[in-house]
C-alpha cells in the first residue's frame, strides 16, 4: 500500500529543516523570524507544555520547530499580515494535536510501517543527498529520527487510506453533485481571436510606446476601412499566430492577457478592438467567432460526477473521523502565544 502523498511531504520538509541548520539534529529549526509569534510578556521556555493530549505531552518546542518549517513554507514572499500568523499558529497547533490522536487510534488498530516503502523513501533521500557534505557529516544522527518520522507517516497514509475506502458514492450522489455545481460541467465560452502584435520592449521609453501606438491606431483605421486582417498580421505581427494570419484560434477566459477578454466581449463577430498595450507591446485584436457557454448533460459527464462526489465525500468522511477522535480525547492547549484572529466585519444591512 503506498502512503498519502502528502504524509511524504511532511517527512520531506522535515528532512529539509534538518539539512538547512547549521549543526543538523543538534540544533532544531528556529521559526521563520518574518512570522514568529512571540506575545509581549511570554516566558514559555523550550521544554515548557504547549498541548496535552490525554496523556501525551506536546512541548513548546516541537511547536514551535512545526510553525517555524510551516511558515518558511507559507510565508516565504516575506513578512505576512498578523491575522495569517494568528491563522497559521492555530492550524498547526491544530495538526499537531490531530496528529498525536491518529498516531494513537493507528497504533490501537496495530497497524505497522511498510518495510518496503520506508526502504523505497530512504534510498530517494540518499540519492538527493549523495553529494551534500552535510548530509554526509550528520547522517548517522538524522537517520534515526527520520526513519521514525517515515514510520509514523507512513501508518498514518494507511489510517486515512482504509478511512476513505469506505465511501463509495453511486450514481445517485454522482447526480446530486452534478445538480449542486452544474459549473463544474459547463464549458465556458470560446472566443476566436485574431490579433497583431507590434513588440516593444518593456523597459523602451515613453517615446517608444507612443510611436508603437501610432502605428497600431494607423493599422486600425486601414482595417476598419476593409484591409485583409490576415494579410496585415503577416507583415507587421511579432505574435507566433502571425503565420496563421494572427488567427489565434478559440480561446476561453484566462487565456487572454489581463483586460483582453473584457475588451473583447463586447465586440461582434467582425469588429476590432483599439489598440491594446500589453507586457509585450501594442496589440490590436479581431473578434472572429464566438461560441457560447455549453452545459453537457449528465450522461456525458457522469463518471467525472461520480468522481468528484467520491472526493467530497472521501474528505468529509477523513474529517468526520478527525473531529470524532478530538471529541473524545480532548486537548489542552496553551494559546497564550498565540496572536488574536482578525474580528470578522459585521455584514451591512
Amino acid at each position: 500500500m503506498r502512503i498519502a502523498k502528502k504524509y511524504l511531504c511532511n517527512a520531506a520538509m522535515l528532512s529539509f529543516a534538518m539539512l538547512g541548520t547549521s549543526n543538523i539534529v543538534a540544533a532544531p529549526a528556529a521559526p521563520a523570524a518574518s512570522a514568529t509569534p512571540a506575545k509581549a510578556g511570554s516566558t514559555a521556555g523550550p521544554n515548557s507544555v504547549f498541548a496535552k493530549v490525554g496523556d501525551t505531552v506536546i512541548t513548546r518546542k516541537e511547536y514551535d520547530e512545526a510553525f517555524g518549517t510551516a511558515s518558511r513554507g507559507k510565508f516565504y514572499h516575506g513578512k505576512p499580515p498578523e491575522n495569517e500568523i494568528a491563522v497559521l499558529q492555530r492550524e498547526v497547533g491544530d495538526k499537531l494535536v490531530a496528529r498525536v490522536l491518529l498516531l494513537r487510534e493507528a497504533k490501537r488498530r496495530g497497524l505497522r510501517p511498510d518495510a518496503a516503502e520506508i526502504q523505497k523513501t530512504m534510498q530517494t533521500y540518499e540519492q538527493r543527498y549523495a553529494n551534500s557534505e552535510q548530509w554526509k557529516k550528520n547522517r548517522a544522527q538524522v537517520l534515526p529520527g527520520l526513519t521514525a518520522r517515515l514510520e509514523e507517516d507512513n501508518i498514518l497514509g494507511q489510517l486515512e487510506a482504509a478511512t476513505r475506502a469506505n465511501v463509495k458514492a453511486d450514481v445517485k450522489d454522482a447526480k446530486t453533485y452534478f445538480l449542486k455545481h452544474p459549473e463544474k460541467f459547463t464549458e465556458p465560452e470560446k472566443l476566436r481571436v485574431s490579433a497583431i502584435l507590434l513588440k516593444v520592449d518593456p523597459s523602451s521609453p515613453k517615446e517608444t510606446w507612443v510611436k508603437t501606438d501610432e502605428e497600431a491606431k494607423s493599422l486600425v483605421k486601414l482595417l476598419r476601412g476593409g484591409a485583409d486582417f490576415a494579410e496585415l498580421a503577416r507583415k507587421h505581427s511579432a505574435d507566433p499566430s502571425a503565420k496563421q494570419g494572427g488567427d489565434m484560434g478559440y480561446l476561453h477566459e484566462g487565456m487572454l492577457p489581463d483586460g483582453t477578454q473584457e475588451v473583447l466581449s463586447k465586440l461582434k463577430a467582425g469588429e476590432t478592438t483599439e489598440t491594446l498595450r500589453l507586457l509585450e507591446g501594442i496589440a490590436v485584436f479581431r473578434m472572429v467567432d464566438r461560441k457560447p457557454a455549453q452545459a453537457h448533460p449528465f450522461d456525458e459527464v457522469k463518471v467525472r460526477a461520480q468522481e468528484l462526489a467520491q472526493r467530497d465525500q472521501s474528505e468529509a468522511a477523513w474529517n468526520t473521523f478527525v473531529a470524532d477522535l478530538k471529541k473524545k480525547t480532548p486537548a489542552e492547549v496553551d494559546q497564550s502565544g498565540f496572536l488574536p484572529l482578525a474580528k470578522a466585519k459585521a455584514k451591512s444591512k
